[in-house]
């Protein structure tokens, strides 16, 4: 499964804690990430990660252009509601096209834990029936 991690800010210590707690499940997927996001998640739990742009440079597009591409599985984004975001427009597409193209998505700690459970109980098998970048409309 090939996974997107991404964090505001203020939720970027929260994602690396739950990357580190979670090490066992993401170490057997493709990882990829934004800048900062990517390199703390990697510096704390040594996982291989993919990284792109910050998202305020266009991270955020990069990733959902994998999504549209259908190259993405899973789109783990802990977002800050409390603090307006300068790139809104950015992430409001990314969370659009993650809806357009069925890519389930976790906006927050919660939702995550519940996906990744899934992932570890096979919920997402029928995804790996398709070749990587090949999924077509």
């Amino acid at each position: 499964m090939n996974i997107a991690l991404i964090a505001h800010d203020r939720k970027k210590e929260d994602l690396v804690n739950f990357a580190t707690a979670y090490r066992h499940i993401f170490a057997d997927h493709s990882l990829f990430a934004t800048g900062t996001t990517g390199k703390r998640i990697s510096e704390a739990t040594a996982l291989s990660i993919t990284r792109f742009l910050s998202g305020p440079m266009g991270g955020d597009q990069q990733l959902g252009a994998l999504v549209a591409e259908g190259k993405l599985d899973l789109v783990l984004f802990f977002r800050d509601p409390l603090q307006a975001q300068p790139h809104e427009p950015d992430i409001s597409a990314l969370i659009r096209l993650c809806d357009v193209h069925d890519v389930p998505i976790a906006t927050n700690m919660g939702t995550a834990e519940v996906l990744l459970a899934g992932l570890k109980n096979g919920a997402f098998d029928f995804r790996k029936k398709e070749t990587y970048g090949s999924r077509e409309e």
